[in-house]
Order: structure tokens, then C-alpha cells, then sequence
């Protein structure tokens, strides 16, 4: 007869001292500094409503898979601060950000978080302009004569 298998965590829970988990994210240029806390499930984007902020429904739709995946919308309350880039990027890295968050506040999600591929930093940027080009790869047009 084996022995009976626990299912510990990897990973302790990371809570700062007001019960707040706190992660980071990325995406293109912006940066989105996340805090998550138990509550309604009010999301709060530099001092506005998610539905402020985000006017777009798709943009909140992004913001809210890491709860729809792991079944926890209306659980959390989040504040985040976003700086950088467009509002496309703005809400990919606050996306990042709130799947760390919830990782880190209960840890034995980080395997759905991962397995869905939203702990990922997505590293995919502008590709910069480069000199007798119009764009970073499109030519002028060509003229035989």
C-alpha cells in the first residue's frame, strides 16, 4: 500500500502586510504594477473603473481571463497603476499582472495560470525602423526609370 501523496503547494504564499498580494506586468512598452486583495471584484486602473479606463469590450474581456480560467471572478478586489505604451499593451501587461498576483495569493493556481500560458511575459515588440526603408521592412517604391 504507497502512502498517501499530500498536495503541498511548491510555492508559499506571498501577502504584504495589509493582505495584499502584489505582482508586475509586461507586455509591448507598458508596465502595470498589480495589487489583489479578497473582495467584489472591483478592478481599479490608475484611480478608474475597469469600464473607464478600458472602454473597449475586448480590452476588458483580456483583463478578466485570468479569473474566468480559474474561476475566481467577483473574488478579488485589484488596483493596478499601468504607465507606457498603448491601450492594448496597457491591458496585456495588467492581464500579466493580475495572473502573477493570483499566483502568488494562492499558490496551487499557478499550475492553471501556467498551463494557459498567462505567467509568460509575451515578448513580442515593435520591430524598429531601419534606415533607406519606409517602414522597419517595407521598401519605397521601385522605379526602372
Amino acid at each position: 500500500m504507497e502512502p498517501p501523496v499530500e498536495t503541498v503547494p511548491l510555492r508559499e504564499q506571498e501577502i504584504d502586510e495589509h493582505g495584499r498580494a502584489y505582482a508586475t506586468g509586461r507586455r509591448k512598452d507598458a508596465v502595470a504594477r498589480v495589487w489583489l486583495k479578497p473582495g467584489k471584484g472591483a478592478i481599479t486602473i490608475n484611480g478608474r473603473d475597469q469600464s473607464a479606463y478600458f472602454a473597449r469590450p475586448s480590452l476588458r474581456l483580456v483583463i478578466n481571463q485570468p479569473f474566468d480560467i480559474s474561476d475566481r471572478r467577483g473574488q478579488y478586489d485589484i488596483f493596478a497603476t499601468v504607465k507606457g505604451g498603448g491601450l492594448s499593451g496597457q491591458a496585456g501587461a495588467v492581464k500579466h499582472g493580475i495572473s502573477q498576483a493570483l499566483s502568488r495569493f494562492e499558490p496551487k493556481l499557478r499550475g492553471t495560470m501556467k498551463s494557459a500560458g498567462f505567467l509568460t511575459r509575451d515578448s513580442r515588440v515593435v520591430e524598429r525602423k531601419k534606415y533607406g526603408k519606409a517602414k522597419a521592412r517595407k521598401s519605397f517604391q521601385f522605379s526602372k526609370r
